[in-house]
Order: C-alpha cells, then sequence, then structure tokens
C-alpha cells in the first residue's frame, strides 16, 4: 500500500512591488504582481504569505478606509490573454471598470481602525485554491487602496507563497 506525504516547496518571491501606490477612491487603479506559473511545478496549492504592507510615514488614513487585496487564476498565461490590463507583469494597473475588480477574487481587506501614520496592515496567509476552487495553471495578485496617502515607499520583497504536493512511496 502506497503512502503519501505532504511536500512543502520553497518559499518563494512573488514580484510584487506595491512601494508608494497611490489610493484610488473606486479600488480600479492599483498594482498587480507578475504572475505564477504553475504549469512546471505543478502544485496541488499554494499558501500565500504577506509581511505586512506600510501605510504612509507621515500621512494618517482616516478610519473606515481600506487595502483590498484581490486574486485572480487562469488556464491560460495573461501574456498572452489578458484579464482588461491585467497582463501578469509586476505594474501599476487601471481597471476599466469595476465589473473588471468584481470579477477577481477579494482574498483580503485591512481596514484601518485608528487613525495613525505609519502602521502596518497585515493580511493572512491564504491557500490559493480555498479561495479558486482548484488550482490554476497561472494565478496573480490585484491591491488597490483608497487611503489618504500613498502607501510608504518601501515595500518591494514583503510577498512570497509555498507551493504543496503530495509525494507516493
Amino acid at each position: 500500500m502506497a503512502t503519501s506525504t505532504i511536500n512543502y516547496g520553497s518559499d518563494t518571491a512573488i514580484t510584487f512591488d506595491v512601494s508608494s501606490l497611490g489610493a484610488s477612491s473606486t479600488f480600479l487603479a492599483g498594482r498587480e504582481s507578475t504572475q505564477i506559473d504553475n504549469t512546471t511545478n505543478k502544485f496541488v496549492d499554494a499558501v500565500v504569505t504577506c509581511d505586512g504592507i506600510l501605510g504612509h510615514a507621515s500621512t494618517a488614513p482616516t478610519v473606515g478606509q481600506q487595502i483590498l487585496l484581490y486574486l485572480w487564476g487562469s488556464d491560460v498565461s495573461l501574456a498572452t490573454t489578458p484579464i482588461d490590463v491585467l497582463d501578469g507583469t509586476d505594474s501599476a494597473e487601471t481597471l476599466a471598470h469595476d465589473s473588471v475588480r468584481q470579477s477577481l477574487t477579494l482574498v483580503g481587506s485591512p481596514t484601518v481602525t485608528v487613525a495613525t501614520a505609519g502602521l502596518k496592515y497585515y493580511i493572512k496567509p491564504f491557500s490559493v485554491v480555498d479561495y479558486m476552487g482548484h488550482m490554476p495553471k497561472f494565478w496573480g495578485l490585484f491591491l488597490a487602496h483608497n487611503h489618504t496617502g500613498a502607501l510608504a515607499a518601501t515595500q518591494s520583497g514583503i510577498w512570497s507563497y509555498y507551493g504543496i504536493k503530495f509525494d507516493s512511496a
């Protein structure tokens, strides 16, 4: 009888630099990550982590403002078949209309509860499969916020994921 064991992949950086990202009252202007290609590794799931998103160092946001993190998944690369302006490359983007944003999956929404500049906002680690229902061949992130000021200037290197496989012996 075969025995299955869980195999956790290495922590892998996600290219997703939200440094100095400006506010968007409609959450349509934001930043997309570079897409993750799962066609080689063929992970059955991936867990995404964030070290915390730093708010503007000197401009306090208003209580109730939010940072919204979205997940997208596709069976084809966004480099060849984009979702609106999302092309799978780490870059600032403005979605054409709200129904595009609504087609993405909301995975985190830290809300300002105290109007203090320079706070760190956390998004709990999440499973791609839990939100997508399956592990897509390609996936990535989109983040927008409506804070009073831009996010802090140093935000690169805060995103990562580790893949999960099952091994049989």
